[in-house]
């Protein structure tokens, strides 16, 4: 029987397993969203934003482990999707985004909305493509879901003519295909073993890789059984549990001296899984050239870009840690070891939350003391990028695996709708999203997207504002010439009543967890505003000279 193309992919989809998909509607793609309409074991969610659907889809994938996928218009459609196609590339994020395209015969024209897709998006996307007869779909939609999930995971573009989509033809069947990750040579696991054995300062540095391969079980005994302090990469905190007694903290923003001195007196360091970005390795300067890396990535292009490995290890962190708890021994109990004890105790003080609370203004110290108290240790926490989340980094303690989604990519307005992509993939975990005013104001339209679906997140808003990482860098390297960093704001509790969610706002402390508390309970989409101190730009910020400047203010 010939089907539309239109069906064909809806019909692949349903192959690979899809159960969500994220859009904003659009006419050059109608036909896959025709044929959706016969299958709602795909559930459709329109967004309001094709930069909110896009990190839905994101945070989706992240959530679930599946490959995520947004849908959009042509030029237009297809330009908003790309910070959420870029979040993914730089996440290692499985993301398949699915773009109408002008017709065939209309092609370089300058048609309507018409965009060279695959040329626009080659270096954001690991493979694009673009089918121009309907006979291809199956082949090549398979080939881009198998590209997203493969090796290091990222974005596919597959751009739809709008009449091909309306082409009919006789289908050719294709199974999906998931080839097993290429697994280390034995040697070099042996070779690895020998040189932590013989190490005297080594840490382990776990990235992205561990978490896409379910690693962390493995990586708790590969710790305990060779004694090794972790520390986690940039923003990948939940790739060991925070209060195990191997783990030293985190790299990125705010990262304590301990471990920088720590990973840079280092004489082995292990990177796994991970790719050395620029704000994990401090601009580059993680490093000591004295230090040897045992380097292990799935992906072979990772070695050398940053750093010149002397053991590069070819495989997934699954299966590096397979084989070498087999080299090492596994072992049951944790022997003790001064180094790793210290490291760890320095981690906990850096860590543990101050109960300190003011009348004026919401105390982030206290504010974190209070999350920390009543959030649920399965929580899954998103946010966006801004100076506030310093606060989350240094006091939330990440215990469990797949409790976090959040951009390497430093991405705006990435919360919101990341917390409505993690909610429907685990429907049964608390998710709590973090953003301040300015990135929340990128992407609030997509509470009516929750409402709308009835998803019952709670979305947390830090207001001071202003764009507060901006200002603090111009604080810093221009002083006293303030400019385009103000902002003004909405009651964000009154918007987010007026779209139908819960709103709550809270000036002071004491008012926080009452708030928090009927949040939960309303069983609906919320919005708690929290409103701080503008003058408190960043963790660890001295409030005592602000208190002593607002009073001579005054």
């Amino acid at each position: 029987m010939k089907v539309s193309g239109g069906r064909a992919v809806v019909e692949i989809m349903r192959k690979e397993g899809v159960k969500k998909a994220f859009c904003v509607p659009g006419e050059s793609y109608l036909g896959v969203m025709d044929a959706l309409y016969e299958h709602p074991e795909i559930e459709l969610i329109s967004a309001r934003h094709e930069g909110g659907a896009s990190f839905m889809a994101e945070g989706y994938a992240k959530a679930s482990g599946e490959v995520g996928v947004c849908m959009a218009t042509r030029g237009v459609g297809a330009a908003n999707l790309t910070i959420g196609i870029h979040t993914a590339a730089q996440d290692s994020t499985p993301l398949v985004a699915l773009i109408g395209q002008v017709e065939r015969p209309f092609k370089e024209k300058e048609a309507f909305q018409e965009v060279n897709l695959a040329d626009f998006f080659s270096h954001l996307c690991k493979w694009t493509v673009e089918i121009d007869r309907v006979e291809r779909i199956p082949e090549l939609l398979h080939r881009a879901f198998h590209m997203a999930r493969s090796g290091r995971p990222g974005p596919v573009l597959v751009a739809l003519p709008h009449d091909m989509l309306e082409d009919e033809a006789e289908m050719v069947s294709y199974p999906s295909y998931r080839p097993l990750p290429p697994q280390p040579h034995w040697e070099n696991v042996k070779h690895a073993i020998e040189m932590i054995r013989k190490a005297e300062r080594p840490i382990l540095i776990a990235g992205g890789g561990v978490i896409h391969a379910k690693a962390g079980p493995l990586l708790v005994q590969f710790a305990e059984a060779m004694n090794l302090p972790v520390a986690t990469a940039f923003r990948r905190f939940d790739a060991f549990p925070n209060s195990h007694p191997n783990y030293t903290g985190w790299l990125g923003f705010g990262t304590p001296h301990y471990l920088l001195k720590a990973i840079h007196d280092a004489d082995v360091v292990v990177a796994l899984g991970t790719r050395f970005s620029q704000v994990g390795t401090q601009d580059y300067s993680l490093l000591s050239e004295d230090s040897k890396l045992i380097h292990v990535d799935i992906c072979p292009d990772i070695f050398g870009k940053v750093y010149a490995p002397s053991l590069a290890i070819e495989g997934d962190a699954k299966g590096f840690l397979t084989q070498a708890l087999q080299v090492a021994g596994s072992q049951s109990t944790i022997s003790c070891n001064e180094r790793v004890t210290e490291l760890h105790a320095d981690y906990m003080e850096f860590s543990e939350t101050k109960a300190d609370y003011t009348e004026d203004f919401v105390d982030m110290d206290g504010f974190m003391h209070d999350i920390v108290a009543q959030l649920p240790k399965d929580t899954i926490i998103t946010n966006d990028a801004g100076n506030f989340s310093g606060w989350l980094s240094r006091y939330y303690r990440f215990d469990q695996e797949n409790t976090y989604v959040g951009p390497t990519s430093g991405a705006m307005g990435y919360g919101l709708p990341a917390a409505i992509g993690a909610k429907l993939a685990q429907p049964h975990k608390p998710v709590v999203s973090f953003s301040g005013d300015g990135g929340f104001m990128m992407s609030h339209q997509e509470i009516e997207t929750a409402v709308r679906y009835n998803i019952p997140l709670i979305s947390i808003v830090v207001n001071n504002n202003i764009y507060g990482t901006i200002r603090a860098h111009q604080e810093k390297h221009f002083p006293k010439r303030v400019i385009g960093t103000d902002l003004s704001n909405p009651d964000f509790a009154e918007l987010a009543r007026l779209f139908g969610a819960h709103g709550e706002r809270v000036e002071k402390n004491s008012e926080f967890t009452p708030a928090l508390q009927r949040a939960i309970a309303s069983g609906r989409p919320a919005v708690i505003e929290v409103i701080v101190n503008p003058e408190i730009l960043s963790v660890g910020h001295d409030k005592k000279k602000v208190q002593e400047k607002l009073i001579s203010n005054k």
